[in-house]
Order: structure tokens, then C-alpha cells, then sequence
């Protein structure tokens, strides 16, 4: 690609347009301009992220085990990368801290463009506060909204996309994910709640009231998820967070990583690629 970074620029008082340096210019509702580069995993860590002077410094054996991990991620991806072919990745299922790193990771070793589509929405109407009471007001108005924005992420390539649950919510939404792989990131509800109420901005404010305490949160995710579960089981491949603690021997499902999960997915993905290439070949005529 002829440039590290997608452009959101703004066109007018009431549009921006999405753009790639291998697509067209996109257009659909915002306020205001922005950029986003290629997701550098490494940019993230801030002052609050290191330990501090009471923390035990991690060991020598959890260092290398790390390094290793994070390795074999590389590795893998560039294994992977080349059947992908830039086809786009779209993450569904509930949202978490979890589910939002693996994509910046998965975005970070496949070297494509990270977005979260609830934000893209959120930016694209006015902001958070604008966006709950949009939806509150004219919810079709709403759902064309989030339709609009995914089919134009849909339309381009080397994309690793969180998506909303907007997403799986109608059958055009739905077709519009056929245009990538879809991979539905199955975390346990509490696990995620716990994740809602220490970190009130995770989830949309168009969604959830993240005021709530955890019993709250518990019941609001139980209602999400029961609307869009079929939804989200139309995914080309699910990648569950139990299933991976257990074949990596955890009981705790916190020790489980970014990197344990973008192993998980690199791999599905390699089968999934090797599925189709065995299709086309037997399609083609002798």
C-alpha cells in the first residue's frame, strides 16, 4: 500500500469520507476530521501501564515465555498473511478490553488498518452523548447508520475490524460481513461485566448503561447477548475464551492473553484459507 495510514476527512458540516490509498473516497455522516495509522501495539504503553516501584518485576523465565509468545504471533501471521490476500477480518461478538487488543495485535502482525465500528458510529453521528440519543430518538435512523459505516469498511481490504454488534443485527448487515473473514470472539458474560464496570468507556454508551453496578451490567449484557447470539454464531469460525484456557491448561481465564487468542485466530484463519484454495481447486474443469 502506497501509505501507512487511513484518512477520515471531513467533506462538509454533516459528512466525512473513509479513505484508503488503494479505494475510493467513502462518504457517510460526521462532525469532524481524523486519522488513523496502521495500530502500533508498542505506541500504546504510557507512564500508567509500567509498574511501579512496589510491583515484582516479572522474571527472567515469564520475560523469555512472553518473548516467545509474541513470536510465535509473528511468525504465524506471516505464515498466514500471504492466503489471506488482504481479505478483511471482522471481529463479532460482545465487546471487551480483550476482544479490542486482539485486533489491534492481529492488525499489528498482519500489518492491515485496525477499526472498531461502534466508534466510527459514535464519530460519525456527533459523539457518545449524540449517539445514545440518536438511537433513543430514531433507532432506524440509528441502524441505517451503522449499516452505512460497515458497508464501507466492507468495501476495502487489509482491515482487522471490531465490530459492533450493529453488525449481526439484519441479514444486509450480515451479507455485508461475507465480504471479509468473520471470527466470533466468545468471552463468558461475567468475564466480560467484570471488564464493563473497571472500565466504564468500554462499551458503548448507545447500548449499555455503564453506570450500573455489576448485577446491572450482568442483566444488560444477558438481554445484548440474547439478541444478537444467532447473529453472532453466523461467523465463519468461533474462537472461545474457555476453550483456549483449556487447552493451554489456565484456570484462571484472566492469565490468558492477547497472544494466546491471536494464536487461536491465526490458526482458524489458516484453515479456514486452506478450506477455500481446496474448493477453487476442485471447481476448476479438467
Amino acid at each position: 500500500m502506497e501509505s501507512s495510514h487511513l484518512l477520515l476527512t471531513r467533506t462538509c458540516c454533516c459528512s466525512f469520507s473513509l479513505q484508503s490509498p488503494s479505494s475510493s473516497i467513502l462518504h457517510f455522516p460526521a462532525s469532524r476530521s481524523f486519522r488513523f495509522r496502521r495500530s502500533q501495539t508498542n505506541s500504546s504503553i504510557n507512564s500508567s501501564s509500567l509498574p511501579d516501584a512496589t510491583s515484582p518485576l516479572p522474571s527472567t523465565a515469564t520475560k523469555a515465555a512472553a518473548s516467545d509468545l509474541s513470536l510465535a504471533v509473528k511468525k504465524k501471521a506471516a505464515d498466514v498473511s500471504p492466503e489471506l490476500k488482504g481479505t478483511s477480518i471482522f471481529l463479532v461478538g460482545m465487546k471487551s478490553s480483550l476482544k479490542t487488543s486482539l485486533g489491534i495485535l492481529l492488525a499489528d502482525v498482519l500489518r492491515y488498518y485496525y477499526f472498531d465500528s461502534d466508534n466510527l458510529v459514535e464519530e460519525a453521528i456527533g459523539g457518545a452523548s449524540v449517539a445514545k440519543s440518536f438511537k433513543e430518538s430514531d433507532e432506524a435512523g440509528f441502524n441505517d447508520a451503522e449499516t452505512e459505516v460497515l458497508k464501507q469498511l466492507s468495501s476495502m481490504v487489509r482491515l482487522v475490524v471490531c465490530a459492533g454488534n450493529g453488525a449481526v443485527q439484519n441479514k444486509t448487515n450480515l451479507a455485508l460481513l461475507r465480504h471479509g473473514i468473520t471470527l466470533w470472539i466468545d468471552l463468558p458474560l461475567d468475564f466480560v461485566a467484570r471488564d464493563v464496570t473497571e472500565n466504564q468507556s468500554q462499551f458503548p454508551s448507545f447500548e449499555i448503561s455503564t453506570s450500573g453496578s455489576y448485577p446491572e451490567v450482568m442483566d444488560e449484557l444477558g438481554a445484548l447477548y440474547d439478541e444478537y447470539k444467532n447473529g453472532y454464531a453466523t461467523a465463519d469460525a468461533t474462537i472461545s475464551l474457555q476453550k483456549v484456557a483449556s487447552q493451554l491448561g489456565y484456570d484462571n481465564l484472566d492469565d490468558i492473553t492477547a497472544e494466546d487468542m491471536a494464536l487461536e485466530v491465526l490458526g482458524e484463519i489458516e484453515k479456514l484459507t486452506r478450506v477455500k484454495k481446496m474448493m477453487q481447486e476442485a471447481a476448476r474443469p479438467f
